[in-house]
């Protein structure tokens, strides 16, 4: 076995046995600024009867907790602010459109909040 494969072994190794989590925990509520809090509540209004934010478990919809976190949208899409504004904006499968109740400020800090997530 070369250097190489032995170091990938042991980082695995060290991985498992400290525990790794995928994905690090959402910004604590009491520590959002004023925009992300803004995003909270318009995500409480709009998103939170499909979606769970702060849990990892499917709701109707996708879990969003940490979908800021990991290269793709649950949809396959990659996870940026455009591709996350077209699906919220347009809607995708089940989701409905939500581009006609949000103004571009609600848009900007619901965005501003998932990415505490």
């Amino acid at each position: 076995m070369n250097g190489m494969m032995r170091g990938l072994f042991l980082l695995l190794g060290v991985c498992v046995l400290s525990g790794c989590k995928s994905v690090a925990p959402p910004t604590p509520l009491a520590d959002l600024n004023a925009q992300q809090m803004h995003g909270h509540a318009v995500y409480q209004a709009h998103c939170a009867q499909c979606h769970y934010d702060r849990k990892n478990a499917a709701l109707h919809g996708p879990a969003l907790i940490g979908v800021f976190k990991k290269p793709y949208l649950p949809s396959g899409a990659p996870a940026n602010d455009e591709r996350a504004t077209e699906t919220i904006v347009h809607g995708r499968n089940l989701m409905p459109a939500q581009g006609s109740t949000l103004d571009p400020q609600d848009l900007d800090d619901l965005l501003a909040y998932l990415h505490t997530l």
